[in-house]
């Protein structure tokens, strides 16, 4: 969606064109009828941003565009726009760049065209063909760090807190207050997530009849009560996580952290922490956000947050590391306990597969989720019960996971030719 609102907006400042066309690549192709690359694409082609659509109006939109067989490019000059002439699928088919590739085409009236191929590298991040992955802002910061053992130096160095040193870091590019009102939002969008997919009910869309659990273990939950047996509190975080990639699956709004595919693992564990840990606070929930995000950085510039790269160890097992990271901080984990819990989020991950079934975000990437949350408590708990000291590195297991997403064959990574994609049966 980001990637065709920023081709909409060039490709009009070259002129008003008379067509477009999109190409999908690789993974984009192979998965995305599955993963809802097609309405992506029209979304933003029509100028929608995924902070400004709005989930329920969705499915009128396209509708009116696909019957009337036109759309306002940068939600302003009408072209007609015909899905079977205008968005191909080039299956099997992978650019050299990466494997989510797409390949916007404007032409004009004089006969000249105005290309632009795109790479969606995890995370919600566009890369445009020829350019280097930004992996930092051009601002100067007190406390930069690029490896886990630098955060570590970083935090000995000065006595402060992993989230702290993230923050102290956002000060150079923005207001403290800004830094917090936006982790707010996000903190209100998680929230909002469990909030909606506990109430949902149906089936959910894409042919494999999967129909929404969460609604109805909600109920069964609320019904029990008491959180007497411990195993309860697995069976809330669950709820959490399922209520998120339900969502998602359905197309509704989630946050994309560390992606789409793995967003329920860090809202779980924000409300496991606000329901069921004494003394939770506000500012707790920014620390826990802020610790997971220096994590997610950590993987995302030292190897990759993208299944079609990494496999799904690039997306559940990032995101168990990070939700690992920020609890084991709220629960009073120093720096060492922080970077053991989230190096043990991610080894308990490392070579899981991306081998979604149908190409949809349902089988077996729902449930998945809530394993990633359970793991990531249990995770947290095991650093806090050490002193810090540990074999393998944060850094170390980062590397590892590099490696594997590297050997690993094409059809573990998010192309639904292999795995439960192709063993599974479908109804």
């Amino acid at each position: 969606m980001r990637a065709a609102v920023k081709f909409a907006l060039a490709a009009l400042s070259q002129g008003l064109p008379v067509n477009v066309q999109c190409e999908l690549f690789g993974s984009l192709a192979l998965t995305g009828k599955g993963h809802g690359t097609d309405v992506a694409v029209i979304l933003g082609l029509s100028g929608w941003l995924p902070e400004e659509v709005d989930p329920a109006e969705v499915q009128g939109f396209l509708a009116a565009v696909r019957s009337s067989g036109t759309l306002k490019l940068g939600g302003r000059h009408p072209l007609a726009f015909i899905e079977s002439k205008h968005l191909h699928f080039r299956m099997g088919e992978f650019l050299p760049g990466h494997a989510n590739a797409l390949r916007l085409t404007a032409r004009y009236a004089d006969g000249s065209a105005f290309p632009q191929t795109c790479f969606s590298i995890g995370g919600g991040a566009i890369v445009l063909e020829g350019q280097t992955p930004a992996t930092a802002s051009s601002v100067e910061v007190p406390l930069p760090f690029h490896s886990a053992a630098e955060l570590l130096e970083c935090g000995r160095r000065t006595g402060l807190k992993i989230g702290e040193i993230v923050l102290l870091n956002e000060d150079a590019r923005r207001p403290r207050e800004a830094t917090n009102a936006f982790l707010d939002r996000v903190r209100q969008a998680m929230l909002d997530c469990i909030e909606r997919g506990s109430r949902a009910e149906g089936e959910l869309p894409g042919g494999l009849a999967v129909r929404r659990r969460a609604n109805s273990l909600h109920q069964r939950l609320l019904a029990r009560g008491s959180h007497s047996d411990p195993s309860h509190v697995f069976d809330w975080v669950s709820l959490y996580a399922l209520c998120v990639n339900e969502e998602n699956a359905a197309g509704g709004r989630v946050v994309t952290a560390p992606t789409n595919g793995a967003a329920g693992v860090i809202p779980a564990i924000l409300k496991y922490y606000e329901t069921f840990v004494p003394g939770a606070t506000a500012r707790g929930s920014r620390c826990l956000l802020a610790t997971a995000a220096a994590v997610g950085f950590l993987y995302k510039t030292r190897a990759s947050i993208s299944a079609a790269e990494m496999g799904c160890q690039g997306e559940i097992g990032v995101a168990c590391s990070m939700a690992a990271a920020g609890l084991a901080a709220v629960l009073g984990g120093d720096n060492r306990q922080i970077e053991n819990a989230a190096e043990i989020g991610m080894e308990h991950n490392l070579g899981l597969t991306c081998d979604p079934v149908g190409g949809l975000v349902q089988i077996p990437c729902i449930e998945r989720n809530t394993m990633g949350a359970v793991k990531a408590i249990n995770a947290a708990h095991l650093a806090l019960h050490g002193d810090g000291s540990h074999i393998v590195s944060l850094d170390a297991v980062i590397e590892t996971m590099r490696q594997t997403g590297r050997d690993m064959q094409s059809k573990y990574k998010e192309t639904s030719l292999g795995g439960l994609a192709v063993n599974a049966v479908e109804c």
